[in-house]
């Protein structure tokens, strides 16, 4: 018995479909293991090819620890700085009626668009030594560039769009009408943002929240240029390990470098976490 004419050509269309998806499914997986999971697993491989012990020689490290702790208190003190910035402007950006409100979104995105080099750089020629405001707060004791201060200044400059970039969408979504009606009920505006705004986008800000972190965590460029990388004094992890690279230490290196991407996973494991409670939900 002959196969059926008409059959044939759909068989043939859904076989090469599949070896489509297939294709791309192999490339793109191809892409981010050569990209992302064999460099990855390459340093874990490096750091502890020689055991545990040297391992945990370098981790303590008195400049090692230091980096560490220095790490997370830029962190400690950027990402609240930014969870506050960041809800306010959104808030302004969904809520407000002003002219010149899409200038303010634009400079709210600037950090996604200057290079952290730059931003470095400009916080240099303002509040360095030679800076705009540089002679007076040298005059009153006060450093910012080569301190702990311009770090802080340059980590919370390249991570603060997150937090109101991850909540607008979410105010947008959830409307005025819950407020309205709690203005109605005689709720001021700080009762109605506590009881029913801040509730309803609290998965946009955790979220925003978790992405300000990771970038806090993992900036170079700007840190870099307003530290100075004293050793000991101002260098956190990802300075850490390009002066340890840059001095032949390996072990410090990859174990710093270790360090970090064990950060960057409870980062993104946190993330797809609150993705997916977000989408649940929503679902409900």
């Amino acid at each position: 018995m002959s196969a059926d004419p008409a059959k044939v050509p759909v068989a043939a269309s859904g076989a090469s479909v599949k070896a489509s998806r297939l294709g791309l499914r192999t490339v793109a997986l191809g892409y981010l293991f050569l990209l992302l999971l064999l460099p990855v697993a390459m340093i874990f491989y490096r750091t502890f090819e020689h055991g545990l012990e040297p391992v945990w020689k370098a981790m303590t490290e008195p400049n090692a620890v230091h980096a560490f702790w220095l790490s997370i208190e830029l962190v400690a003190i950027a990402v609240p700085l930014n969870t506050v910035f960041g809800i306010g402007i959104a808030l302004l950006l969904e809520r407000g009626s002003f002219r010149g409100r899409w200038a303010l979104g634009l400079v709210v995105d600037l950090p996604f668009a200057i290079s952290p080099v730059v931003v470095g750089l400009a916080l240099v020629l303002v509040y360095g030594q030679a800076g705009w405001f540089g002679t007076w707060l040298s005059e009153h004791g006060i450093d910012v560039i080569f301190s702990v201060p311009g770090m802080v200044l340059a980590t919370a400059f390249v991570s603060l769009p997150f937090v109101a970039r991850e909540t607008v969408p979410v105010l947008h979504e959830l409307g005025t009408d819950s407020e309205e009606a709690a203005a109605t009920l005689g709720a001021n505006a700080w009762q109605t943002f506590w009881r029913v705004t801040l509730p309803a986008i609290r998965w946009g800000v955790v979220y925003g929240v978790v992405l300000t972190t990771a970038r806090a965590l993992g900036e170079f460029g700007a840190v870099s240029v307003v530290s100075g990388r004293i050793e000991g004094q101002t260098q956190q992890l990802p300075l850490y390990v390009q002066d340890r690279f840059e001095n032949f230490d390996a072990t410090g290196a990859y174990t710093a470098a270790v360090v970090l991407a064990l950060l960057a996973l409870a980062t993104l494991l946190a993330m797809n976490l609150l993705t997916r409670r977000t989408r649940s939900r929503r679902a409900v």
